[in-house]
């Protein structure tokens, strides 16, 4: 079973704010992406299922994103939203988590005005209602927040975390010392884990190829171990740089030769398990 553990959807007769997507650069991106179109991209290269990842602080998109994904079985899992900073997460949290596909909740860390967003005592205390009960999440960083991951998880040693996009590291500039201290800092705890996605985003989207992507993925490979490591597609946005093929062929290249268990686990196993998929 190949699961996809990071892709959208959005569609913009929804009453969600996709005014990040105004950005001129983003216009490539500026449609509905929506299930029929991802159908037939994981078809061609072999993927069977994939959990959608939120793009808003809104729990309507949630309430949306599970109607697709009981309209579509290929989708095997939602990451959704909760305010964590409210005194009444852990009741947006309970609405959810009955649904078996309700599997995770991510917040956008990265546009935080405040850099120690992720560790203030709030959000902490919301990120404790998540551990209560078992739910996952995922950290949205940038280098510049990856200082946090370690902070995370010794204060919630019970909750599984995912990095991902490996934190948005400088791949267009291949840049590492920014960017491994802390990474590998983070891989010492055993509730951190980390997506192999995004990175053809953080490369020269014109001119990207796949050795760019190599010291990072090896890096991760030595830190985390297949066992911690998902395949994340983060389709629609890396066809900013890259098509849904492409970017599953660059991993397969620059993971290279591994065997018929690590494979698995990172084109699956790990993904299934961190997320707890009810795979039919």
């Amino acid at each position: 079973m190949i699961i996809d553990s990071h892709q959208h959807f959005w569609q913009f007769s929804q009453p969600f704010d996709y005014s990040w997507m105004e950005a001129p650069e983003l216009a490539k991106i500026k449609r509905d992406f929506l299930p029929a179109d991802l159908a037939e991209r994981i078809e061609k290269v072999g993927v069977d299922k994939t959990v959608f990842v939120q793009t808003q602080h809104n729990v309507q998109e949630n309430r949306w994103a599970l109607g697709l994904a009981e309209e579509n079985d290929f989708i095997a899992g939602v990451v959704g939203w909760v305010d964590l900073a409210s005194e009444h997460c852990e009741d947006q949290l309970l609405e959810f988590k009955e649904n078996p596909k309700f599997v995770g909740i991510r917040h956008i860390t990265q546009d935080e005005l405040d850099d120690n967003f992720a560790v203030r005592p709030e959000i902490i205390r919301g990120m404790k209602a998540l551990q209560k009960h078992g739910v996952p999440f995922d950290l949205l960083f940038y280098v510049k927040h990856l200082k946090h991951a370690a902070t995370l998880a010794r204060e919630l040693p019970e909750l599984p975390m995912v990095i991902d996009h490996l934190a948005k590291p400088r791949i267009k500039d291949q840049a590492l010392d920014d960017w491994i201290g802390n990474f590998k800092a983070a891989a010492q705890f055993p509730n951190i884990y980390c997506k192999l996605s995004g990175m053809v985003t953080e490369a020269d989207w014109q001119n990207w190829k796949p050795a760019d992507l190599k010291p990072y993925v090896d890096t991760a490979l030595e830190a985390f171990g297949p066992d911690r490591l998902m395949f994340g597609s983060d389709w629609p946005v890396c066809e900013l740089a890259a098509t849904y093929q492409q970017v599953h062929a660059a991993l397969v290249e620059v993971l290279g030769p591994l065997t018929e268990s690590e494979n698995a686990r990172i084109f699956g196993k790990t993904a299934t398990q961190f997320y707890n998929l009810q795979l039919d």
